[in-house]
Formats: structure tokens, C-alpha cells, sequence
């Protein structure tokens, strides 16, 4: 699907069936969503530059990724998509700018694409070309990103007061288990921002450096202050990814002392129940000479000796501060 915007703030759809002489006037974007050969070859011949395939937008290679060929600009960049479920991706989508319009070349939806597209109307029509619609792209995708780093934040926040609440309040075991889980999560989505920011600190710095933003200074210092953002965020993720580490760390340590709450429990209990059983076996024996078998009080005062033998080791215990 090619989805052409025009600068007057207007869309319309290009169709590879429906062959054009030249190059409609006006437009400033095209956006390829998942493009077929058809799609890419039709986009070629109107714009006399190559398209990206999908396989060549995941080359993890840098001369992959940046570069000019023919007066274009190539850059591509792994940008976070499905954020809001439980198994958040990366996207590879790739950004080509030739002389003052823009083509983007992508095979799935962020949402930043779609915001981006909401807020086309506020750009100036005087203002809007290329290179400015790149630059506010990117700054929406920044934008997004840190949206996405919030609601990580937020989410290990919960997970912080639930692992942290207070012992009498705090679930067995199993539900700690069940946190690692969540945290695993949390993990994955930091991850992939991590990357993404990577890969967009990585554009930007390229994009900087070409003839096409430097020789417009509005566009220049957008750019610049979304690199600034961009490097913020990395930083701010990597503390959040310090505070998934932590989480996890502690997590584990609570198992294994509400595991060794519950063998002490145990322990203590045989330990108590060791010298009843000790009275007890003593009686058991098949000894001819037992005074006590001939005692009229013998059966009372060995549950007795049993009885006693249990309490004053629990007091014991009690009172060296070991339960």
C-alpha cells in the first residue's frame, strides 16, 4: 500500500495498476506499508531512487543502514512496535529523502506512525517538505518512546509496592513466583527501547552530518534537539533496566527466605516433637524389668514426661530469639 500526503495537508493513494506519466505535484511524503515488488518497482520509476527490501532494512551493518547513493539519503532505523502487549517488537523502517520529499518504507504499524499522521495538519504548508517532515517524524517517534519508558515505569512501580509490601500483608511464595514473570516482561520491552534508541541516536547523528539538514537551520536544530532527547532517554533506560535488575535480585531473595521460613517451621517442629519421641520409644521397648509398666500411674506420667519434654524446648527456643 502507498499512501501519499500532499503538502497542503491532503492523502491519496498511489496503485502500481494505475501507471502514472510523472510525479503528482504536491506531494512531499509517500509512505510504503508492507510494499510488494509491484509497489516498490512503481515507486522507482516515479522517483528515479531505490527501494529498500525487506530483507535489506534488517542488514545490521551501519553502511547498511546510512548512507547516500544517487543524492538520496538511506537510513534505517528499529523502531519499538505491539509496546502495549505482552510481547513488544522491533521494526526495521526505512527513512529515504530525496531532495525535499520523504519515503518511508515500513512492514508494520508503531503507533508513532499513526500520531505522527493525526498531528500532519499543524505543519505549515509553506514549511512542509522533506527534511521537515523527517525531522518531526522523528521527533514524534522519540515522543512515543518516551511514552512507552513511562508506562514501564509506571508498571514497575506496582511491581515494586506489591514484592515490597508488608510481610503480614505479603502472599506466600508462589505469588513472588509469579512477579518474575511480570518482571521478565518489564525486562523484554526495556530491551527493545534500549535498542530502538540505539539505532534512532545512530540516524540522527548520520542525518546531522548530510548537506540536505545542514543547509536548513530549522530544521537542523529540531534534529539536534531530538538527538539531546534521544540520548536522554538511553540514559533514562538504562536506569530503569538497573531498577528491573534490582527487582529481580530482590525477588529472588524473598523466595529463598519465605522458602527458608517455611524449612525452619519444619525444623523447629521436628526438633520440638524429637525428645516426645525419644519418652515414647523408651516405653516402647520389651524390656522384662520396666519399673514404671507397674506403675498404677505410669501411662498419666509418661504423657506427662512427653508433654514437658516438648514445651520447654519451644520456650527455648523462644527465648534465644530463633522463632
Amino acid at each position: 500500500m502507498i499512501n501519499a500526503y500532499l503538502s497542503d495537508g491532503s492523502t491519496m493513494r498511489l496503485s502500481p495498476e494505475e501507471p502514472l506519466a510523472a510525479f503528482p505535484e504536491g506531494i512531499v511524503w509517500l509512505d510504503l506499508i508492507g510494499p510488494g515488488p509491484k509497489e516498490e518497482s512503481h515507486v522507482e520509476q516515479l522517483l528515479g531512487v531505490d527501494i529498500p527490501t525487506r530483507d535489506e532494512l534488517k542488514d545490521i551493518e551501519p553502511s547498511s543502514r546510512l548512507y547516500l547513493e544517487q543524492g538520496a539519503i538511506y537510513m534505517t532505523a528499529s523502531l519499538v512496535w505491539r509496546a502495549d502487549s505482552h510481547d513488544p517488537q522491533l521494526t526495521d523502517v526505512g527513512f529515504i529523502l530525496s531532495g525535499d520529499r520523504l519515503v518511508t518504507v515500513r512492514y508494520a504499524d508503531p503507533k508513532s506512525f499513526n500520531l505522527f499522521i493525526a498531528a500532519l495538519g499543524r505543519v505549515p504548508e509553506d514549511a512542509c517538505n522533506g527534511p521537515t517532515l523527517l525531522a518531526h517524524l522523528l521527533e514524534t517517534i522519540a515522543d512515543r518512546t518516551a511514552e512507552i519508558l513511562e508506562t514501564a515505569i509506571a508498571r514497575l512501580d506496582r511491581l515494586s509496592s506489591d514484592i515490597f509490601r508488608d510481610r503480614e500483608t505479603r502472599r506466600p511464595p508462589k505469588f513472588l513466583e509469579g512477579k518474575l514473570a511480570e518482571i521478565a516482561e518489564s525486562h523484554r520491552l526495556v530491551g527493545k527501547v534500549r535498542d530502538s534508541l540505539g539505532s534512532l541516536s545512530r540516524l540522527i547523528t548520520f542525518l546531522l552530518n548530510t548537506p540536505a539538514i545542514q543547509s536548513d537551520e530549522n530544521v537542523r536544530n529540531l534534529c539536534a534537539t531530538v538527538g539531546r532527547d534521544v540520548t536522554t532517554l538511553s540514559e533514562h533506560a538504562g536506569f530503569v533496566a538497573g531498577n528491573i535488575s534490582f527487582l529481580l535480585d530482590a525477588s529472588l531473595g524473598l523466595i529463598n527466605v519465605e522458602q527458608n521460613a517455611i524449612i525452619k517451621i519444619f525444623s523447629i517442629a521436628s526438633v520440638v516433637f524429637l525428645p516426645p519421641t525419644l519418652v515414647a520409644s523408651i516405653y516402647g521397648m520389651n524390656f522384662q524389668f520396666m519399673p514404671e509398666l507397674n506403675w498404677s500411674h505410669g501411662y498419666p506420667l509418661a504423657l506427662v514426661a512427653m508433654l514437658v519434654s516438648a514445651v520447654v524446648p519451644f520456650f527455648f527456643f523462644r527465648w534465644k530469639g530463633w522463632l
